[in-house]
């Protein structure tokens, strides 16, 4: 069987109902018969079953999940004799952060400081371990009771030191382009300052109701980063302290050497604001064939490069 309906079981597990689809994989919420635990089921799907790198992949997922054991992260449970692949994932009562930003667009700035801070806490226990998540976005935070997070979802999670897998499809590679960091548009495969440039875009659209960088397609977004700066968060929300506001540069800045090294000092910053020293900054213009180009020329110039730059770099995966 590939799908199942409520009241069928696989194994010790009595499903109870599907509550998400992707493109490779059912989730369901069903019930552990031996312990009566509430678990989430992720069943793959055939075709990913028959791809050997796809495999490879939820393969991978599984002994990441496997090894994670902190109260902001989901928990994926051992491996035990079953029927067929699947993996086992604790059951989060909560509420997607996705789902929070759609109902109140943006969030009291102690309430966003807050999830901030429970991102950054299992972001900090993750990066110890070597493990970088690679696609943190609003739809992959749990928020709970009194707003504790669990990070779920760890789909395109990589070990530091594992060999690169190779993907068909470029925005599995990527990661979710609202989101991505920079050098991820660039091709590399991203480092624990990536998250942390997906905690800073996160915390931007929770104090001011939007990304910082937006346009007409999924390309023209992820090359607004590489072209851009973001706009001032205080202009769009005048309750964002200086301070607050400089923590947002700080783990937005385009180039990496340039942010937090490490989720736990953006999450001590987010702690002691009153601490945080504010740095002059002013609009810097766009440097990149010349100033004699004006900015709209610029912009046209780079959104042609984009899709050249993912062929030769679907060409070069291919190859490998």
């Amino acid at each position: 069987m590939t799908t199942y309906e409520a009241g069928d079981t696989l194994d010790h597990y009595r499903i109870d109902a599907a509550v998400a689809h992707t493109g490779m994989s059912v989730l369901y919420h069903a019930t552990d018969l031996e312990s009566g635990r509430q678990v989430a089921i992720k069943v793959p799907l055939p075709e990913m079953e028959a791809d050997p790198v796809l495999l490879e992949r939820f393969k991978r997922e599984q002994e990441i999940g496997q090894e994670l054991d902190h109260p902001g992260v989901v928990k994926t449970f051992n491996s035990e004799d079953r029927s067929r692949l699947y993996m086992v994932i604790e059951w989060v009562d909560g509420t997607l952060l996705r789902t929070i930003l759609n109902d109140k667009k943006k969030l009291p700035t102690d309430r966003a400081v807050k999830i901030a801070i429970g991102i950054c806490d299992a972001l900090d226990y993750m990066h110890k371990r070597g493990i970088i998540h690679r696609d943190l976005k609003p739809e992959n935070v749990m928020v709970g009771d009194d707003d504790q997070v669990k990070l779920i979802d760890f789909g395109i999670a990589m070990k530091e030191d594992a060999r690169r897998l190779t993907f068909v499809n470029v925005s599995s590679m990527l990661g979710t382009p609202d989101y991505i960091s920079p050098e991820q548009v660039k091709g590399a495969r991203g480092d624990q300052r990536s998250d942390i440039y997906a905690v800073g875009i996160m915390l931007y659209e929770m104090l001011t109701g939007r990304v910082p960088f937006v346009g007409p397609n999924p390309l023209a977004v992820m090359n607004e980063r590489l072209l851009n700066d973001v706009k001032s968060p205080r202009e769009l929300n005048p309750e964002i302290s200086p301070e607050l506001e400089e923590i947002l540069y700080r783990a937005l800045e385009r180039e990496p050497r340039h942010r937090y090294a490490t989720a736990s000092e953006m999450m001590w910053d987010l702690e002691h604001q009153e601490q945080v020293g504010v740095e002059p900054r002013s609009e810097k213009p766009v440097n990149l064939a010349g100033r004699k180009f004006s900015r709209k020329m610029l912009l046209y110039a780079a959104m042609a490069l984009v899709p050249v730059v993912l062929f030769v770099l679907m060409l070069l995966l291919a190859k490998r």
